[in-house]
């Protein structure tokens, strides 16, 4: 079995990835609106209409602000963590809410999804991992480090999108209030682009063909940082993954694993 993986978007501005396989389609976080997500669906040949479910990671605006409208025109199951539900202010009609236990595994048609738990500054964030088949697609954004419980989730993924936010010095002088640059560069935070580095040295699994850096500050960051920092570790790792840097607010290519 094969699967098709889109990122919709991936910055403090919205987040939004589609996953596909023939018989089901899966969005993961919904923090476009409903008009960008659907214009978005129909940049990569796709409709809206045929989504079976959406996942949330977590509560914060960047991932759930298209949630409400986009769940109750599509009339599609929600997913996500018993304490996060609470948190989202939903529109008039409550759309059908399916909660479930951080760390449990699922399925939804023919892909079976993977849950863990992920440390950033939200009431119950989760990463993913969806298995199509014998391939696999983690989603692991918004997160101040990687856990070994993580690393091990994101062993074996065919493809992984990986949070690569900030460069250390260029948030350490930017434009931010020192209490924001604490928190993002604290356990509760974001990735810097060297502990992503960091992270593909040691513990990128050799079998992950494609990884995609996202989550990019737009303050803080530069792509060409991180394509710098990450492609240097796959060098020393001598790994022949194909390496894609997502810029902020851009629609990915449409990957197929």
């Amino acid at each position: 079995m094969s699967a098709r993986v889109a990122i919709l978007a991936s910055s403090s501005s919205g987040n939004s990835v589609f996953v596909a396989t023939e018989r089901t389609r899966i969005l993961v976080d919904a923090g476009l609106s409903r008009r960008e997500t659907l214009a978005r669906l129909e940049a990569i040949g796709e409709s809206a209409a045929n989504l079976d479910a959406i996942l949330v990671t977590h509560e914060h605006s960047d991932h759930v602000c298209g949630l409400p409208t986009l769940a109750k025109s599509l009339k599609i199951p929600v997913y996500l963590t018993r304490l996060t539900a609470p948190l989202i202010e939903w529109s008039e009609e409550r759309p059908n809410v399916e909660t479930f236990q951080a760390g449990s595994v699922f399925s939804i048609g023919d892909i079976e999804v993977a849950s863990f738990t992920i440390p950033h500054d939200a009431a119950d964030p989760v990463g993913f991992c969806l298995r199509a088949g014998e391939r696999t697609v983690g989603v692991a954004t918004d997160l101040g480090y990687l856990t070994d419980s993580i690393k091990w989730h994101l062993r074996q993924t065919d493809f992984l999108l990986l949070e690569s936010n900030h460069d250390l010095d260029m948030l350490k002088v930017g434009p931010y209030p020192w209490s924001v640059k604490q928190r993002v560069m604290g356990r509760m935070g974001h990735l810097s682009n060297e502990v992503a580095g960091q992270f593909i040295r040691a513990d990128l699994d050799g079998r992950t063909s494609t990884l995609v850096l996202g989550h990019l500050s737009e303050q803080n960051n530069y792509p060409e940082l991180v394509r710098l920092v990450a492609g240097q570790a796959l060098d020393e790792r001598g790994l022949p993954t194909r390496l894609i840097v997502q810029e902020p607010g851009k629609l990915s290519e449409v990957f197929e694993i």
